[in-house]
């Protein structure tokens, strides 16, 4: 049962290589192709020689337009900008929006958010990464971005990295045939980095009047989430290899050069 390599990288923050996880029959996920991150907007090659390293060739964002201009992705040189907006039908809605405003407004996310209610916004974004078109064309974006033949690394990011990415994670270890602990495992495993790099953040909000459960359930990962997403993919499509046929419309050929892509065989 393993997770992702975290990459110490200095300026991207959450920065993930997917390679190295355990797959059935003695297989892994290849390392140096599938990689995940916070958003790109103080990524600074010429200083990052970790990150550099890398090779990225695409980046996806799958983040909102209201956040990709307010923090713009810094985009490694010679690489692709693929902008694949999970959230654009939900906008205005959700825990992205909810969470701009609790930053800005403690007292008012509380009465917004309390009581559960932020929890609650986040169940409903990841049903919405399941359900909603625009989630599904931008999951299909990244799984064909990914599966793209002599393509090079992939990297591939929201705002903290851990919900639209967790997700696109999710789906793909599912897709590479991980079972669900290893899935699980890996979702949850990005929850440290993610407190660490928002917890000066989280202090200024509590010091502000803001509900530290509000705090928690927003800048958190939480198995509760991904059930979420995984209870109405189960319900509506059976299993992922379903879900990429027939919700996401991707062929055969994409899936099998996914897996011949990513999938080191023992």
């Amino acid at each position: 049962m393993q997770h992702s390599h975290l990459v110490d990288s200095a300026t991207v923050a959450n920065l993930r290589d997917l390679g190295g996880i355990d797959l059935p029959g003695g297989a892994r996920v290849r390392p140096g192709l599938a990689l995940r991150s916070g958003q790109l907007d103080r990524l600074d090659p010429a200083g990052d020689p970790m990150f550099d390293a890398l090779g990225v060739r695409t980046v996806v964002d799958l983040r909102t337009a209201a956040e990709r201009a307010a923090f713009p992705d810094r985009v490694p040189g010679g690489a692709h900008l693929l902008v694949a907006d999970v959230l654009a039908d939900e906008a205005g809605s959700g825990a992205t929006a909810a969470l701009a405003a609790a930053l800005a407004d403690p007292a008012g996310a509380n009465r917004a958010l309390g009581g559960g209610r932020a929890a609650g916004a986040l169940r409903e974004d990841y049903r919405a990464f399941v359900t909603s078109t625009s989630a599904r064309q931008a999951y299909k974006q990244l799984l064909t971005a990914l599966a793209h033949r002599g393509g090079g690394p992939v990297l591939f990011h929201c705002t903290a990295g851990k919900d639209r990415t967790g997700w696109g994670a999710t789906l793909l270890l599912l897709l590479l045939g991980a079972d669900e602990e290893t899935v699980r495992t890996e979702y949850l495993s990005v929850d440290p980095a993610v407190r660490t790099h928002y917890a000066p953040l989280v202090e200024r909000f509590v010091a502000a009047g803001g509900d530290p459960e509000v705090a928690d359930a927003v800048f958190s990962v939480r198995a509760e989430y991904l059930d979420a997403a995984l209870d109405v993919l189960a319900e509506h499509w059976g299993d992922a290899e379903s879900y990429a046929r027939a919700g996401l419309g991707l062929k055969d050929d994409t899936l099998d050069s996914l897996r011949e892509r990513l999938v080191e065989s023992a």
